[in-house]
């Protein structure tokens, strides 16, 4: 009969010593899993900011693609790109200007600071070029990664007026 309740016990701590195996394989499957998933949704967010600055900027040239109306210039220490609607007399700077994309608007005549814009979103750099039509932007990102856009401006092919 002792024998029979120390076989019992026996069993019992064996099957808490399994089941206790069991909970540390749930809980470092579970954290493995959390770690994965927030790794994912950092890299799926850093994507997503890279590819909305350049989809904004490609956005903008696309609404302001009038004959003339595109235009790269000095804007302070760095370059602007130039959007002008020559309807209302303003002008739409995009340009890069303390480790953010900023735009500002304003009349054409106005004379304003690159400070002047509001901040987009953070980008450490901003290249451009217009050359024969092809806009080329070259965006340095936070991360050090960089992305270049290319744009055909329609305008210079004459599709629009």
């Amino acid at each position: 009969m002792r024998k029979q309740g120390i076989k019992h016990q026996l069993d019992g701590l064996l099957m808490l010593l399994l089941f206790g195996v069991f909970a540390a394989c749930v809980l470092v499957v579970l954290m493995t899993g959390a770690r994965a998933y927030r790794g994912l949704t950092e890299r799926d967010q850093a994507a997503f900011d890279r590819r909305a600055c350049v989809q904004y900027i490609a956005t903008r040239v696309r609404q302001g693609d009038r004959t003339g109306g595109i235009t790269v210039e000095p804007f302070g220490d760095t370059a602007a790109l130039r959007l002008d609607d020559s309807e209302a007399g303003c002008v739409t700077r995009l340009y890069c200007h303390d480790g953010w994309l900023m735009e500002l608007y304003a009349l054409a005549e106005v004379e304003l600071e690159p400070q002047d814009g509001e901040m987009i979103m953070p980008l450490e750099g901003l290249a451009l070029t217009l050359e024969d039509g092809l806009l080329t932007a070259e965006l340095q990102m936070e991360e050090g990664i960089t992305d270049t856009l290319y744009l055909c401006l329609r305008s210079e092919e004459g599709v629009r007026p």
